[in-house]
């Protein structure tokens, strides 16, 4: 099944209007606001938030760029781990984008992993205006043992989130139907998760107009 046959998700939900006005939103100012190391240096705001997470590398940075048609808004690296704060990025003052700390670090101390799951895990349980956690996955790779335990986490704490499928062009054709198809059934097992799957691609901009939609639908 190749993404442009993809009906497993929201895709078929869109009408064109709404597509162009989540278009345009994403066109209008957008600035990075701060990097927080800790619950207290949180913006203090009542806007709605959307996060993304993921694991290290699977490309948060490079999808907010993508969807806000910018190259450097967000700071891209192939070292995984690079992310270590939460970043959050101020769309026009009505929607937060959160860029979380990737999870499963190639290059970190111990005392470091410890500090970023516990900053990622207070915020998720703790931010009133955070709507939707847009959950990364890297469409090479598939759900791995490290995206199980941030969903029984998201899971337990009420926390409504939604996969994300990045680097889609990356998956030879054969094998997107294949990938779709396992993601799914891990998926319906999750309390939390959000029933409908997204896929992506910001370098083919595949699912870009998509999941500015579904973004802006949360305000």
């Amino acid at each position: 099944m190749s993404y442009e046959n993809f009906k497993l998700g929201p895709f078929d939900k869109y009408e064109e209007p709404e597509l162009e006005a989540a278009r345009v939103a994403f066109k209008a100012d957008c600035e990075f606001v701060k990097g927080v190391v800790d619950m207290e240096g949180l913006p203090n705001t009542s806007i709605t938030e959307i996060a993304l997470a993921g694991r290290s590398n699977v490309g948060k940075s490079s999808l907010i760029n993508a969807l806000t048609d910018r190259k450097i808004l967000a700071r891209t690296s192939n070292t995984p781990g690079r992310t270590r704060e939460l970043n959050f990025f101020n769309l026009n003052k009505h929607l937060q984008m959160v860029d979380m700390p990737g999870y499963g670090y190639a290059k970190a101390s111990k005392t470091e992993i410890y500090a970023w799951n516990a900053l990622i895990r207070d915020y998720l349980r703790g931010r009133v205006q955070l709507k939707r956690v847009f959950m990364l996955i890297d469409s090479r790779h598939g759900v791995k043992s490290n995206d199980i335990e941030i969903m029984r986490m998201l899971d337990s704490s009420a926390v409504s989130y939604q996969v994300v499928l990045t680097k889609l062009d990356k998956v030879p054709m054969p094998e997107q139907d294949k990938l779709f198809t396992q993601t799914q059934d891990i998926l319906s097992k999750r309390r939390a998760c959000h029933p409908y799957i997204m896929a992506t691609s910001s370098a083919k901009s595949w699912g870009l107009a998509e999941l500015r939609a579904e973004m802006m639908r949360l305000i």
